[in-house]
């Protein structure tokens, strides 16, 4: 593998780069092999900076390429000794830290790293934890913000598999409980120049957690060659270099953060910094952001789209930011006026992908080397064919809107389930539910979502466990739950429901029946409402489309009303054959103007027409 990625910039490039020996493209089979690499070529280069403490002066924690893969070994050594002959299966419950890398890759050298959700509740947990048929745990220890050690001990008394629990301390005066095993004091008895057994001839990598936060297990198989091939493509599309430092807000339960922004810095040399273990969720780190990039010449960023508008919510200088070269992004749809506003204020590319868990985190992506493309997702990673697919089935012309399907080198083989690989693995294909087509420059452009999956953040939410847990209320005869467009976390669940003939009950009286049930958080419905009756297809199926128009239309007209512009615009919602068309009719140019600032933070398409406007 050459140190710096082969540049792309065009259809041509891709096509250049595909038409070769795959082995010019990716020659290793196995992560540790990789990193091995790189490590050779430059032993002594930063690989990993742990930022524990919200303050840009005080000490950090490092790690040279060298000691990555010394410490890599020895972990993995580790996990080999505690498996004990069997297949070491090693769930994650770590925040983002250099740690979490460590164990991650040290993981799917022994055997298959379980990555988890640390925010979910210990019953899915545990569910998560039996499903992966982890033998080890890995948790962060105790912390004043963040409750993963007493989770981690709940789920090692409950689980039966589990047969080793090891904590990482939480940072500097966060010393682990009395009897709680060190996670670094216990690789310090093994190896770290070689592995102490031969690598699993079995490519399964890692099983990532997917289909949302809340529901039954769905686990999507990782291989060594998905997730090399996802992490060296996006090396490629974003030009990444050995002098780079990469400042990734995104979690490493998360195959954006592992691969797409954490793997891919790792094969080009790069430097990872991770901002605490809070990540950019972190407010005092915030407020310091600049100070943050300025001392570590940060020149990459990496963070969902509602860390686009944090940042331009900050009083952040520029000047702070002059060794920047790119905002990456992805995770959730990126408005292009949120894009745009973020480039005219710090004169700094802004470039977004399109990714899945069960594609290792990409299938394209806008690159670096050519200008952004409104609305595009970008061009497919080499060795990638993205097709649209008409409801028929066939291939659609270019242009023309269909589902968006992919196969490649970073497709999973499926879900460990196969049963639930029924209209997402197709023949080698990967059906991706989103709504789509491919222009004349070959770039996919994503304007709509077929499946029913809420995105909160970064994080999906399966709506079918809200509508569940709705339907077992004695009131309630159809439920149905759908994404309602969010400024900060771009959607947010809601719920409407019709209601049995004769029966009662208040939005209030849901909620409260609701809350107790649903463990997850995130996953409650921000509100209720009670419909006569939910919009059925012919068939009798919720009509989930027209749902998304009222719970678009109820959050645009709070957002005019809190902008005080209900008087001076109006807002029309309706279904299109590219998912929800927005028009808005404003009084004047004033209020065009304030409109589209209330607007930059929403991942929506829209129309605006003055009153007068001939």
């Amino acid at each position: 593998m050459p140190g710096t990625p082969p540049p792309i910039a065009s259809i041509a490039d891709v096509r250049r780069l595909s038409a070769l020996p795959y082995e010019h493209f990716m020659p290793h089979r196995r992560i540790l092999e990789a990193l091995q690499d790189v490590a050779a070529r430059q032993p002594q280069r930063i690989a990993l900076t742990g930022i524990e403490l919200p303050d840009p002066d005080a000490a950090v924690r490092r790690w040279t390429y060298a000691q990555l893969v010394a410490d890599v070994r020895r972990t993995a050594n580790l996990f080999h000794a505690l498996a004990d002959g069997a297949p070491a299966r090693v769930a994650l419950l770590l925040p983002p830290m250099p740690q979490t890398h460590l164990a991650l890759w040290a993981a799917e050298t022994a055997g298959t790293a379980c990555p988890i959700n640390h925010q979910l509740d210990v019953d899915h947990l545990a569910a998560l934890i039996d499903a992966t048929q982890a033998n080890i745990l890995v948790a962060l220890g105790p912390a004043p913000d963040l409750d993963i050690a007493p989770k981690a001990e709940a789920l090692a008394a409950r689980c039966r598999g589990l047969r080793h629990l090891l904590h990482v301390p939480a940072g500097p005066g966060l010393p682990l409980a009395a009897g709680q095993r060190d996670l670094m004091q216990a690789i310090a008895a093994h190896d770290g120049a070689r592995l102490d057994f031969t690598e699993p001839a079995d490519a399964l990598a890692a099983l990532f957690h997917t289909g949302g936060t809340t529901g039954a297990p769905k686990l999507a198989r990782h291989t060594h060659a998905n997730q090399l091939h996802a992490a060296w493509g996006a090396a490629c599309m974003f030009g990444t270099r050995a002098d780079d430092v990469i400042l990734s807000g995104f979690p490493l339960f998360h195959v954006a953060g592992s691969f797409v922004y954490g793997l891919s810095t790792l094969l080009a040399g790069g430097e990872i910094v991770l901002p605490t273990r809070l990540g950019l969720r972190n407010a005092e780190f915030m407020k310091r952001f600049g100070d943050f990039v300025e001392r570590f010449g940060v020149t990459l960023i990496a963070g969902v789209p509602t860390v686009i508008a944090g940042l331009l919510a900050l009083d952040l200088p520029s000047d702070k930011l002059r060794r920047v070269r790119a905002m990456l992004t992805g995770g959730s749809p990126l408005p292009d006026e949120l894009a745009d506003a973020f480039e005219a204020r710090h004169r700094i590319p802004v470039r977004n992908i399109l990714g899945m868990t069960e594609s290792a985190g990409v299938i394209s992506i806008e690159p670096l080397a050519a200008p952004r493309v409104h609305g595009s997702c970008g061009l497919p990673l080499p060795c990638t064919e993205v097709q649209v697919r008409r409801d028929d089935g066939t291939p659609a012309a270019r242009g023309e809107t269909g589902i968006v399907c992919v196969r490649g080198p970073q497709v999973s083989p499926g879900y460990t389930d196969a049963a639930r690989d029924a209209g997402t693995f197709d023949g080698g294909w990967l059906v991706s539910g989103d709504i789509g087509h491919l222009d004349a420059d070959g770039r996919v452009h994503v304007t709509g979502r077929a499946k029913d999956v809420i995105i909160r953040g970064a994080h999906n939410i399966d709506p079918g466990l809200i509508e569940g847990v709705l339907l077992g209320h004695p009131a309630v005869m159809v439920a149905a739950a759908v994404g309602e467009p969010d400024a900060y976390a771009g959607e947010l669940p809601v719920a409407y429901v019709s209601l049995v003939p004769g029966q009662q009950a208040t939005p209030d009286e849901l909620a409260a029946f609701v809350a107790p049930r649903i463990a997850e958080r995130p996953a409650l419905p921000r509100r209720i409402e009670i419909l006569p009756a939910i919009p059925m297809t012919a068939i009798g199926k919720v009509y989930k489309p027209a749902l998304r128009v009222l719970a678009t239309r109820h959050a645009l007209q709070a957002l005019l009303a809190a902008r005080g512009l209900e008087a001076r615009a109006r807002v029309e919602v309706a279904e299109s054959a590219h998912g929800i068309q927005l028009r808005f009719t404003v009084a004047d140019a004033q209020a065009e103007a304030e409109l589209r600032e209330a607007m930059k933070p929403f991942a929506l398409r829209y129309e605006v027409r003055q009153e007068n406007a001939r």
